[in-house]
């Protein structure tokens, strides 16, 4: 399940790309899947995280072989902190950044790095929850905001946006992701000290087999409500 459109971000052949908090892998196997040759690098705080996006990867380009479809193109995982990112000024073509600056108290720190290594007309995508379907979710449960390593804030979207092109980029497209994501999320805080309500797993399901069918009435459904509705909020710039 991808929230980044890679189409908006312009891939081409010999870039390197880099997704930051990269967790278990699902958008660098996409941007491995894009059949150019290119460089893709995951990184992530969580070491456990990038050994099971190596074993998605291992395991996503398997299936391709034995269907007989390309292989994807190689990955490479790096355990690092993104407030010191160890690569050089100017060295990377595309950055994506995907539900990953709600968790961080510092999250300027981040995207000041992101600035540093982005290339000149480099392009970056980022992606945070939006702010009312993610609002409920706070009124619903309190824990759903005390989990160790979760959410830290709920971000002012349009503060978000000014503080990034106060960095240096140049905002060019958004759009919203997941609509249909955000009422399993309410279910899940509301029935947070019951986790086996039925509810919860049945909708759970239905989201497993839409993502996996992908029905033409759900997947216009959902096109319709992510303008005002969609769990994630994408935004997509370019370093000036």
């Amino acid at each position: 399940m991808h929230t980044v459109e890679y189409s908006h971000l312009k891939p081409e052949q010999g870039q390197i790309w880099l997704d930051l908090g990269c967790g278990e892998g699902r958008h660098c196997i996409g941007a491995c899947n894009q059949q150019l040759p290119m460089t893709v690098i995951g990184v992530d705080l969580g070491f456990q995280d990038l050994i099971k996006a190596q074993e998605k990867w291992r395991e996503t380009n398997d299936f391709h072989q034995q269907i007989g479809l390309p292989e994807l193109e190689p990955s490479h995982w790096l355990n690092a902190n993104g407030s010191q990112l160890p690569f050089a000024d100017n060295s990377i073509d595309v950055i994506i950044c995907s539900e990953v600056l709600e968790h961080i108290h510092d999250y300027l720190s981040v995207l000041k790095e992101i600035r540093r290594i982005l290339k000149p007309n480099g392009r970056l995508a980022i992606s945070i929850p939006r702010r009312w379907p993610e609002w409920i979710c706070w009124q619903l449960a309190e824990e759903y905001a005390q989990v160790k390593g979760g959410h830290v804030r709920i971000f002012n979207h349009i503060t978000l946006v000014r503080e990034i092109r106060e960095l240096g980029f140049d905002h060019y497209r958004s759009h919203g992701a997941h609509a249909l994501h955000a009422p399993y999320w309410w279910l899940k805080c509301a029935f947070w000290h019951q986790p086996d309500q039925p509810i919860v797993k049945k909708y759970h399901d239905f989201l497993v087999w839409d993502l996996m069918e992908k029905p033409k009435l759900t997947r216009t459904l959902e096109k319709f409500l992510n303008p005002w509705m969609g769990k994630s909020s994408v935004y997509y710039f370019t370093a000036s």
